[in-house]
């Protein structure tokens, strides 16, 4: 077994020194005391137990040994920072690569802002963007398959196992009716007069499909869902042909204003979810994370949403 006290630090210590040949010079270069040059070379001479140095007026003075040693150190320092190198993209750490999910409702304002400000912080930085549900994004985060998403959570502050989330902004769901809608509504909308209406919703899986289900739950009644889909514009479009009525957060409805009205609901149907980042809590001194990080919490100090 080789000595525990035979360190990378100290074979680094001893190759500033063989090259600058001066404990004063190799101390600054590094950054750390003379001391502690000092002492991490004589430390090298006890653990390889023969005499690297021989005292030389104030200085020391390398001995052959000390040369057969930084031939090797040179060579073993180098491959294990290949080695960290290697490991470290393998897990996808700072690679200046980021493979980010997000909901599809969030690529109308978060995200194009999101990413534009962290390439501002890391112009070299290479993002590569997936859409999905909540749930699926939470799956493939958790699978290693994504570095970080932005998804929908219940409540202001949600737990996850092993994951790290920073809420963002809250969102609240209303009544999304086209325009051309003749339907009379009241604001605000008691949805258990909406027996009649035929709706339309997301998928299970997405946060917007179970917050319909439990306003409808909350209404005492299942409500006739003409078709469900899988990306929120489409849900959209179908409401703005006036193909059912639906429920939908707010900021979506910034982008169809022109065809489609959201009309507030009444307190105990009203449903809200809070938009976070998520990622892994072993990612959170990436550098590319961090810089991911601070962009999100600059946006959120802004109330984005």
């Amino acid at each position: 077994m080789i000595d525990s006290e035979l360190t990378i630090r100290k074979l680094e210590i001893f190759l500033a020194f063989m090259e600058k040949r001066n404990i004063a010079r190799t101390a600054e270069m590094l950054g750390i005391s003379g001391v502690s040059v000092h002492r991490a070379l004589h430390s090298l001479e006890d653990v390889l137990r023969c005499p690297l140095f021989v005292q030389d007026g104030r200085n020391l003075r390398p001995l052959p040994a000390a040369r057969t040693l930084a031939h090797y150190a040179k060579e073993m320092v180098l491959v294990i920072r290949r080695a960290i190198d290697a490991t470290r993209e393998a897990a996808g750490y700072g690679r200046g690569r980021m493979k980010l999910g997000c909901l599809y409702s969030l690529t109308t304002e978060l995200v194009p802002q999101l990413i534009m400000g962290l390439k501002r912080r890391r112009p070299e930085m290479e993002i590569d963007l997936s859409m999905n549900s909540s749930r699926e994004l939470l799956a493939q985060l958790n699978e290693g398959q994504l570095d970080a998403i932005l998804v929908s959570l219940p409540g202001k502050k949600v737990e996850l196992a092993g994951l790290e989330t920073l809420p963002l902004f809250e969102d609240t769901f209303y009544l999304a009716v086209p325009l051309s809608s003749s339907v009379p509504l009241a604001e605000p909308v008691e949805l258990a007069d909406l027996k009649e209406e035929k709706f339309v919703t997301m998928n299970d899986g997405f946060a917007t499909a179970q917050c319909f289900s439990d306003a409808f739950a909350e209404a005492g009644f299942e409500p006739v869902v003409v078709t469900r889909l899988n990306d929120i514009f489409s849900l959209m479009n179908m409401v703005q042909a006036g193909v059912g009525l639906s429920l939908v957060p707010r900021r979506i409805g910034k982008v169809f204003d022109s065809s489609v009205r959201l009309v507030g609901l009444a307190e105990k149907y009203r449903k809200k979810q809070t938009v976070a980042l998520v990622f892994p809590k072993s990612r959170e001194r990436d550098p590319d994370i961090l810089a991911l990080v601070a962009e999100a919490r600059m946006m959120a100090r802004h109330s984005i949403g």
